[in-house]
């Protein structure tokens, strides 16, 4: 009943409206217009978003509007942002820039739809805006442009119609009626004042079938918008649900890895003896899963390259370029590496290394067959979405088992893991030697060419430093007085680990009993019984020697530029 007494206040004029109906009367429609808005622009952008990605489909995923976008502000966000943010979220670094993405369009197409309520050209810049930024996102890396371009027409056109549907159209002035300035109606000089708007309240008789009345023209106009936006809902849903289907079926590699059947080892390595691993609950197993295998990279969606149109290109400094197939890859001999894989951005202590049998094809025979030219320092891999790798090539040279990795932990690398093939040169973080998704092999000098992490301004080395950490009792944890039983793990690959000492509360060190060791490339775990005789807290510190003979260093340094330094520690509560 309030509301219609509202529309027959509007409908009789502003003029004779009491000033605290007026006030309400603007409230109520300023609510609306920013509601209707907000609708109209969250639409509009979801079109947009939906739009881009169907385009995506045909011209390729990483050129959807949103994921240019997401790569383009990834190469420039700072190195400390960017350590920051994959200290505090990990893994889930992408899936975090992402939603900010997402969130700061809905608030642009938010703005955009109240903009354009009141001046369209205003919410129409705002996605010429959107589709400019989509399109030099995609031209930075490389990408086809159609998606964003088509995007911010389709959101446009969007814009435009719900902005006209929300509108009310007019209706001619009936004979007598006042204008629509807000002037009260007409009447003869003869007739009565009107009494308060309450007298004047529909009756039940029967309508003329004269022009509808502004009330009767609001709420069909109002059912009209809806119905607008709920159909833009369906054709959003329908739309990304056939660009998600078309993607799926044009990119996905899932079928094509389950079916591929790697060739054997030209000669296996023996299984992991048990007594690497010392059966203590709570320490890291010794191989990694595939599954729990850490992953810190900057692709938004993980890379779908097809094994049968995979080539490896390797040319540069070298007196004969070669392309390789990866049915000429996997007739390769190829060999088993145990290999601890890690991280530079891992504080000390940190979560990101872990351990794998790989298999793959030898990087150093390859380059051999190629013929490396005298100034060759920089053997640069390029990804299928074009991060760059740096490896100085003496390391790639020297010896060490450097592989073309098509294997992990015996079956075909994960799409995650670098499938088809991934570059691995042992002793190197992987930010200097582990080229996931590789596609090219360019032997290069330094000074021609700086790699994505070196132009950050990381270490052009990557060198693994010495490194252990205490995993049993866990950090704060409460154990009983008397024998504990401490257990960790170390690494110092390709140079290997020689021991492992502890100490408690700033005490003299104590030799840590070592567990099997598998060979220089592969971390080693250890254990040491702690007498805990004092209850309350205690402080426990791990160190590790290399093997040759240098000590782990006391001294903590950030991970940037060359990797974390220091002894780990944790505290633990006697009881």
């Amino acid at each position: 009943m309030c509301n219609q007494r509202l529309l027959v206040w509007e409908a009789w004029g502003p003029a004779t409206h009491p000033p605290r109906l007026r006030r309400r009367i603007r409230d109520v429609s300023r609510l609306r217009n920013a509601v209707t808005g907000a609708a109209i622009g969250l639409g509009s952008g979801a079109v947009a978003v939906a739009v881009g990605d169907l385009v995506a489909a045909f011209t390729g995923p990483a050129s959807a509007p949103v994921l240019a976008v997401g790569s383009a502000a990834i190469d420039l966000t700072p190195t400390p942002l960017k350590d920051w943010a994959v200290q505090h979220f990990g893994t889930h670094d992408k899936t975090v820039l992402l939603s900010g993405i997402y969130a700061t369009l809905a608030v642009l197409a938010v703005l955009a739809g109240l903009l354009a309520l009141r001046r369209l050209w205003a919410g129409v810049a705002v996605f010429a805006l959107f589709a400019g930024l989509g399109m030099w996102a995609a031209s930075s890396r490389g990408v086809a442009l159609p998606p964003s371009a088509v995007a911010g027409l389709s959101g446009t056109a969007a814009l435009a119609l719900l902005v006209r549907l929300a509108r009310p159209s007019p209706r001619p002035r009936e004979a007598g009626e006042a204008p629509v300035s807000g002037a009260a109606p007409t009447r003869d000089p003869g007739s009565p004042t009107p009494g308060p708007p309450t007298s004047r309240l529909p009756t039940s008789e029967p309508r003329s079938s004269g022009p509808r009345t502004p009330a009767a023209r609001g709420v069909m106009g109002r059912r009209g918008f809806l119905v607008a936006l709920g159909a833009t809902a369906v054709g959003v849903a329908l739309t990304e649900t056939a660009a998600r289907a078309l993607t799926t079926a044009r990119y996905n590699v899932a079928k094509a890895r389950a079916a591929l059947r790697l060739p054997a080892p030209v000669t296996p390595l023996p299984p992991v003896p048990p007594s690497a691993h010392p059966p203590v609950a709570g320490l890291s197993s010794f191989t990694t899963s595939n599954s729990g295998f850490y992953r810190v990279d900057t692709a938004l969606t993980v890379p779908q390259v097809p094994p049968s149109g995979w080539t490896l290109r390797v040319h540069g400094l070298v007196d004969r370029p070669l392309v390789l197939t990866f049915d000429q890859l996997l007739r390769r001999p190829l060999r088993e590496l145990d290999y601890t894989l890690s991280c530079v951005s891992n504080e000390v202590g940190g979560p990101y290394v872990g351990t794998a049998r790989w298999l793959g094809a030898s990087l150093p025979d390859l380059l051999r067959e190629a013929g490396v030219r005298r100034g060759a320092e920089q053997l640069v891999g390029r990804s299928a979405e074009g991060m760059t790798i740096g490896t100085p090539v003496e390391l790639v040279l020297d010896g060490r088992e450097a592989l073309l990795a098509v294997g992990m932990n015996g079956e075909p690398l994960p799409t995650a893991h670098g499938f088809p093939c991934r570059s691995l040169v042992p002793g190197l973080f992987g930010y200097t030697s582990a080229t996931k998704w590789l596609v090219d092999l360019e032997l290069t000098t330094f000074a021609a060419l700086d790699p994505y992490w070196v132009r950050r301004g990381w270490d052009r080395t990557g060198v693994v430093r010495t490194a252990s950490r205490i995993e049993v009792p866990a950090p704060f944890a409460r154990v009983p007085a008397g024998p504990v039983t401490v257990a960790g793990t170390a690494w110092a690959t390709h140079r290997g680990v020689a021991a492992v000492e502890l100490r408690v509360d700033g005490g003299s060190w104590q030799q840590a009993r070592l567990a099997a060791d598998v060979g220089p490339d592969v971390w080693r775990q250890w254990t040491w019984t702690w007498d805990a005789a004092a209850p309350g807290p205690h402080t426990l510190e791990a160190r590790a020697t290399d093997g040759t003979g240098a000590v782990q260093p006391e001294t903590r340094t950030p991970p940037f530029p060359s990797g974390a330094t220091g002894w780990h520690s944790t505290v633990v509560t006697v009881t």
